[in-house]
């Protein structure tokens, strides 16, 4: 019996499985089970092509074929083409984002969007994009990194700005908030929301991604203060990139989807712009993908406490129970109201971090009571944030994404020129 090849069938089976039914309720498992999701499910070309050659590679150094051998092929066969099925049903997000606009926007939205720029809306996903899923950054975009744009506590606060490097004006702006849990180690500007940083920026977007402060350094609400002060520091000084102060548009992923969403309903709050009271805070859009909307737990549809934990530990650092008011006033879900700026909520159907059953409850919620609309795209087959690198999937949402920009990016002139 080829013992490794077994071994290596069990691996591939449960990694399809994990695919489409991943792990929700053990304290570790959902991490374990998003790990493995998040990478196979966005990589499944190189992840079959390697897995072909590590079989082969097997059979021929064990020799002789038994029926384990057998059975152990059979297995993989099967696993391959559940993993092939998953990846192609990538393509599948593309309607969630369309349905999701169309019912927010209206059916004809696309007409209302200028021209030029609905011109350059992308037809299909090339596949020179999918074989090179790491290819972040584009020749035609300028990264300017490490800009300062404050100090706390004798740390320098840095953002980074992307920028078409022929440099036009009045460019809109996309604001960019990180995710990773709070915490030091597990995010930073420099990893996360780069494809679509680039893609944004070649389109004429002036982009900024942001850091803040992190925990257990920080605590909360040093957070969203920082990304409080970025905004005002963008609003000042954007313009010397080309872009322009009156309208941005937020988006972050995971805990920067939590505080992207939180930045859009909570504009010039005075409790959380520390000196800096009379900065003009809003934004006029935004995009949280797979994000977190409520500190509290009332909704109840956390699937473990996980979360919960990391705020009462190093985050917040105290429980609801003592300071109720922060973790209510800390929750998008709490913070809804009627001059909301338009939203697009982007979450995965798959996610085992951050329940898609709370972002659906938030998009509802907000809805029902916002004045702007309200977009809700639930990704069929994603994981947690499965929009870090290049795959079927991310571009396409991505591809949608950016037809709600130019769409708020055009009614934004009309508005204006009345």
């Amino acid at each position: 019996m080829n013992l490794p090849l077994l071994l290596l069938a069990m691996l591939t089976a449960a990694c399809a499985w994990n695919l489409e039914f991943p792990v929700y309720r053990h304290k570790w498992g959902h991490m374990l089970s998003f790990v493995f999701g998040w990478l196979v499910g966005e990589l499944v070309p190189f992840a079959l092509a390697a897995g072909v050659l590590l079989t082969l590679f097997l059979l021929a150094l064990h020799g002789e074929a038994g029926l384990a051998d057998v059975l152990a092929l059979l297995v993989l066969l099967a696993s391959w083409g559940a993993m092939i099925r998953h990846y192609v049903a990538g393509g599948d997000a593309a309607d969630a984002m369309e349905k999701a606009l169309c019912d927010a926007l209206g059916a004809d939205y696309k007409q209302r969007v200028r021209p030029d720029l609905c011109a350059r809306f992308p037809l299909a996903v090339l596949p020179r994009v999918l074989a090179r899923p790491f290819r972040l950054d584009l020749p035609e975009v300028t990264r300017v990194r490490n800009v300062v744009y404050g100090e706390e506590q004798g740390m320098r606060l840095l953002l980074d700005v992307y920028h078409r490097k022929d440099l036009p004006a009045d460019c809109p702006v996309l604001f960019q908030i990180h995710g990773g849990g709070w915490t030091e180690k597990m995010g930073s500007k420099n990893e996360q929301a780069r494809p679509l940083m680039n893609h944004m920026a070649s389109r004429g977007w002036v982009c900024v991604s942001v850091d803040y402060r992190l925990s257990p350094f920080a605590t909360f609400p040093a957070h969203i203060i920082d990304c409080k002060r970025a905004l005002a520091w963008v609003r000042q000084n954007i313009v010397r990139w080309g872009g322009d102060p009156a309208f941005v548009v937020a988006t972050g992923g995971s805990a920067g989807g939590h505080l992207c969403s939180l930045l859009a309903l909570s504009a010039n709050d005075p409790a959380w712009q520390p000196g800096f009271e009379d900065a003009d805070t809003r934004v006029q859009g935004c995009v949280p993908f797979y994000g977190v909307y409520d500190f509290t737990e009332r909704s109840g549809l956390k699937k473990n406490r996980a979360l919960i934990e990391a705020l009462e530990s190093y985050i917040v650092k105290k429980p609801c129970s003592e300071v109720p008011a922060l973790y209510e006033s800390a929750s998008p879900l709490t913070r809804v109201h009627a001059d909301a700026p338009p939203f697009l909520v982007i979450h995965g159907d798959r996610d085992s971090l951050c329940p898609v059953a709370e972002a659906r409850l938030f998009a509802e919620r907000l809805a029902a009571v916002s004045a702007s609309p309200v977009a809700y795209a639930e990704i069929p087959g994603a994981q947690h944030a499965f929009d870090i690198f290049r795959s079927l999937r991310s571009e396409v949402v991505m591809h949608g994404v950016e037809r709600f920009l130019a769409f708020l990016q055009s009614t934004a002139r009309e508005d204006r020129s009345r």
